[in-house]
């Protein structure tokens, strides 16, 4: 059998290929990500695999190949499952013929999200099975078994990953690819078609499955409990990487309830397990779903969030402290040099940092902008110097909620308009709907679409608006502009300019400024780090000649990484990373900036 180190998002996504998946959709987000890359990678001449517009058109994607008979899988970080609940929940109801897997990646401790909600939740309320793997290993072997427990009880499967089992690297063993035929559609509209009178007899049903698939919970191999390597009176109930971080404290002196299969929950088994222990921890990041659980069996006297923070990731130090305080295994010392912060930053070249430079002269200004803004690269615009945002929600809502904030404004006399931006690739995910309220309402607000041909945060991924899709095959581009135009807007409230223009930037502010009602700025420039941009910009970049820079400092309000103020002078510290855009040039009044290499 071969072995090969893998990620979990990796081992995901080498089990659907071995497990017989045909079908995966995903919208891209961090820490998921690297599941749909990977299959787009490595396994796409079996599966076919697509970057979704948003979480729901990728989960309503998977639906219609399991329907049709395919075993289907979509993927999606936390806060995308509330983007697909729509389908998720009814779909529950419904159940599968091909075996239907989401995989929701959620982040304890908010390392690239606006929140940590724990999606564990997701299950009991949706109604879903859920998987949760602890490491690489299981990544691959739970989502085989989430495809074959889903046919088995007719049920959609949840593989609820977190941000240290996506991205932790181990040894796994790895399988062939199981031929697992598509199965001939039959026409079942009692159980597909979610009329009234369908959906009542079938949520029946799946209470029914439920408690089967409860009972398989109480005695499968994914819930398994670990002696102690001597006497113990201390039992722990834990789940995914926790339970790694417990065993890294604790070791083989206690005994363990290692759950794999996480809902149903096999209260069976956590009875029995918690009536053999005097004292029983429960080991969980973020709420206390498995405590409230063993709570609920009656054995209210378990320590779980009493002594461990609902907030934030769990890690070996942070259990050691909740349970030993004050205690240090032989030889562990804590580092005595921290890193320092560093915070994310736009990149040098970003087409991004010119629009949000123009639009920080009006933010907060009588007459000028509220400036709103939405989950991306862009949400950097917020950091100093440029402080150029002052909200941020969730995908789409920099253009949505400017129409409500627009009424308020207005409502107590403030005669500043509300801007509110998103990119390109947020515009197809949920911004396109947001625009269209915008145009019906006649909402009085500048609409901004940062257009940077990619979806760039979470690596390059492409979208609607790029020329080949995740399987790398030609696929025709959708015009932003001819988009916006289509939802009837007057093609004079529409202005496409160039970011790193600034006076074209500001002109088009203005022009929104001039007018009552909407007002809709393109930004159109390709993102700096893009493969074909390198190349073109390759050797490129801008020179500070110090017998001309006055220190005005001028150049250092765009926050360009590359620019470095050094005793009394800027000077463009990593020739490397500036891509030679001309910004800086732009601001600096005394002509010290030049470009050379091309």
């Amino acid at each position: 059998m071969d072995r090969e180190i893998m990620s979990g998002n990796e081992a995901v996504a080498r089990g659907a290929y071995e497990a017989g998946c045909r079908v995966a959709a995903a919208y891209p987000g961090t820490p998921s990500t690297e599941i749909l890359e990977n299959i787009g990678e490595k396994y796409k001449r079996d599966i076919y695999c697509t970057w979704a517009s948003n979480e729901k058109t990728a989960v309503e994607i998977a639906c219609g190949a399991s329907i049709g008979g395919a075993r289907a899988l979509a993927a999606m970080k936390h806060v995308g499952m509330n983007v697909a609940a729509d389908p998720i929940f009814t779909m529950a109801y419904m159940g599968v013929t091909g075996g239907l897997v989401l995989v929701s990646a959620d982040d304890p401790g908010c390392h690239s999200s606006q929140n940590e909600q724990d999606n564990r939740l997701y299950a009991p309320h949706a109604k879903l099975g859920m998987l949760e793997p602890s490491d690489s290993q299981e990544c691959r072997d739970f989502t085989i078994a989430a495809f074959e427990l889903s046919e088995r009880f007719d049920t959609v499967m949840m593989l609820r990953m977190t941000t240290r089992v996506c991205h932790s690297k181990s040894m796994v063993a790895l399988g062939g690819r199981a031929d697992i035929p598509v199965k001939k559609y039959e026409r079942q509209p009692r159980k597909y078609a979610m009329l009234p009178a369908h959906a009542r007899p079938r949520h029946v049903e799946r209470e029914a499955l439920l408690l089967e698939l409860e009972e398989y919970a109480n005695d499968c191999p994914y819930n398994r409990v670990e002696e102690a390597a001597g006497e113990s009176d201390i039992g722990i109930i834990t789940s995914g990487i926790c339970y790694q971080h417990a065993r890294e404290v604790f070791g083989d002196a206690v005994h363990y309830l290692k759950l794999g299969l996480t809902h149903p929950l096999p209260r069976r088994l956590m009875r029995e397990f918690c009536q053999k222990h005097k004292t029983v921890y429960v080991i969980e990041e973020n709420d206390p779903y498995l405590e409230n659980a063993v709570r609920a069996e009656g054995f209210t006297d378990c320590v779980g969030k009493a002594k461990l923070p609902v907030c934030g990731e769990l890690d070996a130090r942070v259990i050691r402290e909740a349970f030993f305080p004050g205690s240090s295994p032989e030889g562990y010392r804590e580092p005595e040099v921290q890193a320092p912060p560093r915070p994310p930053v736009l990149c040098a070249g970003c087409p991004h940092r010119g629009f949000f430079y123009a639009v920080s002269r009006y933010a907060g200004k009588p007459k000028g902008v509220v400036p709103c803004g939405d989950i991306g690269c862009y949400t950097l615009g917020i950091n100093p110097p440029l402080n150029a945002l002052d909200t941020t929600i969730c995908m789409g809502s920099g253009i949505s909620s400017i129409i409500g904030l627009a009424r308020a404004l207005e409502m107590q006399g403030d005669s500043r308009k509300a801007l509110g931006c998103l990119g390109d690739s947020t515009f197809f995910h949920s911004g396109i709907a947001s625009l269209i309220d915008v145009v019906h309402t006649g909402a009085n607000v500048i609409a901004c679409i940062l257009d940077n041909s990619i979806t760039a945060m979470t690596g390059h991924q492409d979208n609607p608006g790029t020329e080949r899709n995740l399987m790398g095959e030609g696929a025709p581009v959708v015009d932003i502009e001819r988009l916006v135009l289509a939802t009837g807007i007057s093609p004079e409230r529409v202005r496409v300019v160039d970011p790193l223009d600034i006076s074209a930037v500001q002109a088009a502010i203005e022009a929104g400024l001039a007018v009552a009602g909407p007002f809709v700025i393109i930004t159109r420039r390709p993102c700096a780090l893009i493969k074909e941009v390198v190349r073109k910009n390759a050797g490129r970049h801008c020179r500070v000649d110090p017998g001309k820079c006055t220190g005005c400092k001028m150049c250092m309000r765009i926050a360009c990484p590359a620019i470095a103020f050094v005793d009394g002078k800027s000077r463009i510290a990593d020739p490397a990373s500036c891509t030679g855009c001309g910004l800086c040039m732009s601001m600096c009044k005394f002509n010290a900036i030049e470009r050379v290499g091309g």
